[in-house]
């Protein structure tokens, strides 16, 4: 594909996505996005095709001081709205793209909010565990109350909205092992996490909103669908870093934490742990020059067709 062919496509989708909520009503036999806005019942979940529950972790005082207590009263405060509106708008580019090929017809995605969890007492025996909790720790905590809520489902991702500035083992955010893909475990779906302790001090906003857009997707994409779309297994590499002028690259969520170089500071403040390839990414520009480090939540054309691929194969 030509750059050019690349820049009609995307301006294309963005057109579409611009409209789409407006026409979703209209559109018979269409795909179907709801999104839950009222904290959802604790002990159910909403049917559909596609789910992901998204789960507000506790915040510090010093943390809603900081946003001066905006979303108190509902334990939302902005970053966890605009990690939840982000997930949002991923699944919607995913439709919209799926609907342009007569693909993923009647599939009803459902993001809802989950009632909050509390883990700042953590349920380890291990003083060292309560103040710098491993990921896969993290998350067996948080299986373990989505269990007695008795809310897994095989086709549910969970995320965790966590804040953990200081929790350099949790690092941005993950998947629980061994049940890392929705559907890939008999009735368990997935639980994953995303740090936005981490990304909204060391970070930006924009980053907020792409890490949570990336761990969800992980959730949503296998190494064998991801191979079959771009000829290597690791997804990170779905990815693409986009050369804007001489001095600014654009980074999609898959790729954030792993567009820069190796090194504090290179992209995101902190570089991801897990695997990449920049010459194998879906399109990685090169960082020579580049002094500024935009994110878009705007999804590769190899992260659309991955995710589709695996709702066709591994959900529907």
């Amino acid at each position: 594909m030509t750059e050019s062919e690349e820049t009609t496509n995307t301006t294309a989708l963005t057109d579409q996505l611009a409209t789409r909520r407006e026409m979703l009503a209209a559109i018979g036999g269409a795909s179907v996005l709801t999104s839950t806005s009222a904290t959802a019942d604790p002990t159910s979940v909403t049917p559909g095709d596609v789910h992901v529950r998204v789960y507000p972790g506790t915040l510090p005082t010093t943390g809603w001081a900081r946003y001066r207590w905006q979303g108190l009263a509902e334990g939302w405060p902005p970053p966890y709205e605009a990690a939840l509106e982000a997930v949002e708008r991923g699944f919607d580019q995913v439709l919209a793209y799926a609907e342009t090929q007569g693909r993923l017809e009647d599939v009803e995605v459902v993001i809802e909010r989950g009632a909050q969890v509390d883990l700042s007492v953590p349920r380890s025996s291990s003083p060292r565990q309560a103040v710098s909790p491993t990921q896969q720790q993290l998350l067996d905590s948080f299986r373990e109350v989505l269990l007695e809520r008795e809310v897994i489902t095989g086709s549910t991702s969970h995320l965790l909205l966590w804040w953990g500035p200081l929790h350099y083992a949790v690092g941005y955010g993950g998947t629980r092992r061994p049940n890392s893909h929705v559907a890939a475990a008999d009735d368990e779906g997935a639980q994953v996490v995303a740090n936005l302790g981490a990304t909204e001090t060391w970070d930006s906003r924009a980053v907020t909103e792409n890490i949570a857009i990336h761990e969800v997707m992980h959730t949503f994409l296998a190494s064998s669908v991801v191979e079959s779309v771009i000829g290597t297994r690791c997804d990170h590499n779905l990815g693409s870093a986009r050369q804007l002028d001489e001095t600014t690259l654009e980074v999609s969520p898959m790729a954030t934490a792993y567009a820069g170089p190796d090194e504090f500071g290179g992209g995101t403040r902190f570089h991801g742990t897990s695997c990449y390839d920049h010459e194998s990414f879906y399109r990685h520009d090169g960082y020579d020059g580049i002094g500024r480090w935009q994110y878009t939540t705007q999804l590769s054309e190899a992260t659309l067709e991955a995710v589709t691929r695996y709702l066709e194969q591994r959900i529907l």
